[in-house]
């Protein structure tokens, strides 16, 4: 009795697998015929225009001494925040020095920005708090934008920022007013006094 149920099961097995071969021939032979898509190859260089940079570095202007640079320098139009702070810094720190002045304070705020030891943005080193004597409560002073000296801090800022002009500030972190002897100026190295700031490291 249990050999026959055995023989019946194996019998109904074989009849249902058959069932389903003969479907799947019928559906398969019933199946529409779809066009087989063949690749195309193409036999020519196919050359795919890179986009233009939205705002391509402009050439630095040749010149033999930093006044020729800084009159050189293009009109800077809108600036970053980044580089209003750095401007700011060179204005209110040195616009009545000489040129060479205003480049070693710039200097120095690049310089410190690079530094672990200090904030790593300009904006961050300049607005560190009891650093700069011009940054009065967090805030940097009004800038009469329509000046010459204005103009020359932006210009200054830019060689600085793109390393057009090499300072005599060096490596220098540090600088002070030439009226003034502040006690950590002794624990430093000088690197560079333009008329009135000293420069240190």
């Amino acid at each position: 009795m249990i050999a026959s149920f055995a023989g019946a099961e194996e019998t109904g097995a074989e009849v249902a697998q058959a069932a389903a071969q003969t479907q799947e021939l019928t559906t398969t032979e019933d199946a529409p015929l779809t066009t087989e898509v063949m690749p195309v190859f193409v036999s020519e260089e196919v050359v795919q225009e890179l986009p233009e940079e939205a705002n391509p570095e402009i050439p630095a202007p040749e010149a033999n001494s930093l006044r020729e640079l800084v009159a050189a320098m293009p009109a800077a139009g809108e600036l970053s925040d980044e580089m209003r702070c750095l401007a700011g810094a060179v204005y209110f720190e040195s616009r009545g020095e000489p040129l060479s002045g205003q480049l070693a304070v710039a200097q120095v705020v690049i310089n410190r920005s690079e530094s672990s030891r200090f904030p790593e943005s300009y904006c961050g080193v300049v607005y560190q708090r009891a650093q700069f004597s011009f940054v009065r409560g967090g805030t940097m002073p009004r800038i009469k934008t329509g000046t010459d000296a204005w103009k020359r801090a932006t210009a200054i800022a830019r060689i600085a920022h793109q390393g057009l002009w090499d300072s005599e500030a060096q490596d220098s972190l540090y600088f002070h007013a030439t009226y003034v002897k502040p006690g950590w100026a002794r624990k430093k190295t000088r690197r560079a006094a333009i008329k009135t700031h000293i420069f240190y490291r």
